[in-house]
Protein backbone atom coordinates (compact mmCIF):
# COMPACT_ATOMS: atom_id res chain seq x y z
CA UNK A 1 0.00 0.00 0.00
CA UNK A 2 1.54 2.95 -0.84
CA UNK A 3 1.23 5.97 1.27
CA UNK A 4 2.06 9.90 0.95
CA UNK A 5 2.88 11.77 4.08
CA UNK A 6 3.38 15.67 3.79
CA UNK A 7 5.81 17.40 6.88
CA UNK A 8 6.98 21.00 6.62
CA UNK A 9 6.12 24.44 8.80
CA UNK A 10 2.39 25.53 9.13
CA UNK A 11 3.52 29.13 9.23
CA UNK A 12 5.85 30.65 7.13
CA UNK A 13 7.00 34.45 7.18
CA UNK A 14 6.35 37.07 4.22
CA UNK A 15 9.29 36.70 1.48
CA UNK A 16 10.89 33.91 3.38
CA UNK A 17 10.77 30.34 1.04
CA UNK A 18 8.52 27.81 1.99
CA UNK A 19 9.78 23.71 2.25
CA UNK A 20 7.59 21.46 2.43
CA UNK A 21 8.57 17.23 1.99
CA UNK A 22 6.73 14.31 0.77
CA UNK A 23 7.70 10.85 1.76
CA UNK A 24 6.28 7.84 0.34
CA UNK A 25 6.63 4.77 2.61
CA UNK A 26 5.58 1.52 0.68
CA UNK A 27 6.63 2.79 -2.17
CA UNK A 28 9.71 3.76 -5.13
CA UNK A 29 9.39 7.45 -6.29
CA UNK A 30 11.72 6.00 -9.12
CA UNK A 31 9.18 3.51 -10.26
CA UNK A 32 8.32 3.42 -13.98
CA UNK A 33 6.04 5.71 -14.67
CA UNK A 34 4.73 7.45 -12.12
CA UNK A 35 4.80 11.15 -11.36
CA UNK A 36 4.50 12.89 -7.94
CA UNK A 37 2.93 16.33 -7.97
CA UNK A 38 2.46 18.94 -5.81
CA UNK A 39 -1.22 20.73 -5.11
CA UNK A 40 -2.45 22.90 -3.44
CA UNK A 41 -6.04 24.66 -2.39
CA UNK A 42 -6.00 27.78 -0.64
CA UNK A 43 -8.77 28.60 1.64
CA UNK A 44 -12.75 28.78 -0.36
CA UNK A 45 -10.95 28.18 -3.81
CA UNK A 46 -10.07 25.30 -5.87
CA UNK A 47 -7.33 23.03 -6.30
CA UNK A 48 -3.86 24.26 -7.63
CA UNK A 49 -1.39 22.11 -9.40
CA UNK A 50 1.95 22.98 -8.40
CA UNK A 51 4.37 20.98 -10.85
CA UNK A 52 5.61 17.44 -10.28
CA UNK A 53 8.91 15.24 -10.58
CA UNK A 54 8.82 12.22 -12.29
CA UNK A 55 9.47 8.53 -11.92
CA UNK A 56 12.86 9.52 -14.36
CA UNK A 57 13.58 13.02 -12.57
CA UNK A 58 12.48 15.24 -14.90
CA UNK A 59 10.33 18.24 -13.39
CA UNK A 60 7.44 20.03 -14.84
CA UNK A 61 5.93 23.63 -13.00
CA UNK A 62 3.06 25.24 -13.80
CA UNK A 63 3.77 28.06 -15.73
CA UNK A 64 2.48 30.79 -13.02
CA UNK A 65 4.44 29.64 -10.44
CA UNK A 66 7.85 28.26 -11.62
CA UNK A 67 9.63 31.39 -11.28
CA UNK A 68 9.82 30.64 -7.61
CA UNK A 69 8.83 26.90 -7.05
CA UNK A 70 11.56 24.14 -7.49
CA UNK A 71 10.83 20.43 -6.96
CA UNK A 72 13.48 17.88 -6.00
CA UNK A 73 14.26 14.33 -5.17
CA UNK A 74 16.09 12.26 -2.40
CA UNK A 75 15.45 8.70 -4.07
CA UNK A 76 17.96 7.41 -1.04
CA UNK A 77 15.05 8.44 1.24
CA UNK A 78 12.16 7.71 -1.30
CA UNK A 79 11.22 11.74 -0.80
CA UNK A 80 10.80 14.42 -3.04
CA UNK A 81 10.64 18.46 -1.95
CA UNK A 82 8.79 21.81 -2.67
CA UNK A 83 10.31 25.16 -1.93
CA UNK A 84 8.30 27.82 -2.46
CA UNK A 85 10.58 30.88 -2.13
CA UNK A 86 9.32 34.57 -1.63
CA UNK A 87 6.03 33.56 0.12
CA UNK A 88 3.16 35.39 0.55
CA UNK A 89 -0.34 35.41 2.55
CA UNK A 90 -2.04 34.54 -0.80
CA UNK A 91 0.41 31.23 -0.56
CA UNK A 92 -1.49 30.51 2.62
CA UNK A 93 -3.52 27.10 1.93
CA UNK A 94 -3.27 23.26 2.38
CA UNK A 95 -0.75 21.32 0.62
CA UNK A 96 -0.84 18.41 -1.16
CA UNK A 97 1.47 15.77 -2.19
CA UNK A 98 -0.21 13.13 -4.61
CA UNK A 99 0.81 10.49 -7.39
CA UNK A 100 -0.54 9.58 -10.98
CA UNK A 101 0.29 7.21 -13.47
CA UNK A 102 1.40 8.21 -16.69
CA UNK A 103 -1.83 8.59 -19.19
CA UNK A 104 -4.15 8.24 -15.86
CA UNK A 105 -7.28 10.55 -15.40
CA UNK A 106 -6.66 10.60 -11.64
CA UNK A 107 -4.41 10.68 -9.25
CA UNK A 108 -4.28 7.26 -7.13
CA UNK A 109 -3.02 8.14 -3.95
CA UNK A 110 -2.82 11.40 -1.86
CA UNK A 111 -1.15 12.48 0.96
CA UNK A 112 -3.66 13.72 4.13
CA UNK A 113 -2.54 17.60 3.39
CA UNK A 114 -0.28 20.21 5.53
CA UNK A 115 -1.74 23.18 6.42
CA UNK A 116 0.66 26.10 5.46
CA UNK A 117 -0.45 29.68 7.03
CA UNK A 118 2.27 32.54 5.81
CA UNK A 119 1.68 35.50 7.72
CA UNK A 120 4.17 37.80 10.07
Amino acid sequence: QVQLVESGPGLVKPSQTLSLTCTVPGGSITTNYYYWSWIRQPPGKGLEWMGAIAYSGSTYYSPSLKSHTSISRDTSKNQFTLQLSSVTPEDTAVYYCARVECGALEYDYWGQGTQVTVSS
